[in-house]
């Protein structure tokens, strides 16, 4: 029987104070509670499509914006799939999911290669999703790129809805990770 692959992170800066827990052998539970709604519902829709267990709690300066707090969440997500995934023995490596989210189709290709890179083509038609900050996703995506290590690509090929695009992003970047890991 195959062990599960598990990891605890704890991030404390100035800014933020994060505990992250991952289970890449999960069912996809989650809980997740960072102050940032938009996030916490993106967050939820990762794991689930992953079939990963992940809890979060995440405080953050978010009185000057929502930037350190989504940051430091893929931080710590990067680092505890690196963590959870020890020498990466018996992985696949890759992954890759097309998702369709109503009018909006979006593609994740990853490689666990150890050599971070991101490459993003997410033109959204807003700026905004409520009080949240879109331009934060290519932030969080690279932080989760660069600290799990991994090349990560996202392109969304067309939609009309910024919260469907960004939703269909999450869940391909869940589905490529499941198949990966």
């Amino acid at each position: 029987m195959k062990s599960h692959r598990r990891a605890d992170v704890k991030r404390k800066t100035r800014e933020t104070e994060i505990a992250l827990k991952l289970d890449l052998d999960g069912t996809g539970k989650h809980a997740i509670d960072s102050g940032i709604p938009f996030l916490d519902h993106m967050l939820g829709l990762l794991a689930y499509h992953g079939k990963m267990d992940l809890s979060c709690k995440a405080e953050g300066d978010l009185q000057v914006d929502a930037h350190h707090t989504v940051e430091d969440i893929g931080i710590c997500l990067g680092d505890g799939l690196r963590k959870a995934l020890g020498e990466a023995k018996g992985i696949r490596r890759y992954g890759q999911a097309s998702v369709p989210m109503d009018e909006t189709l979006a593609s994740v290709t990853l490689d666990l290669s150890m050599r971070p890179c991101l490459v993003y083509h997410l033109k959204l038609r807003r700026s905004r999703i409520g009080s949240f900050d879109l331009e934060l996703v290519e932030e969080f995506f690279r932080a989760l790129s660069n600290h799990g290590r991994m090349t990560l690509h996202i392109n969304l090929h067309y939609g009309k809805n910024s919260h469907h695009m960004v939703e269909a992003v999450f869940k391909g970047v869940g589905r490529s990770l499941r198949e990966a890991v």
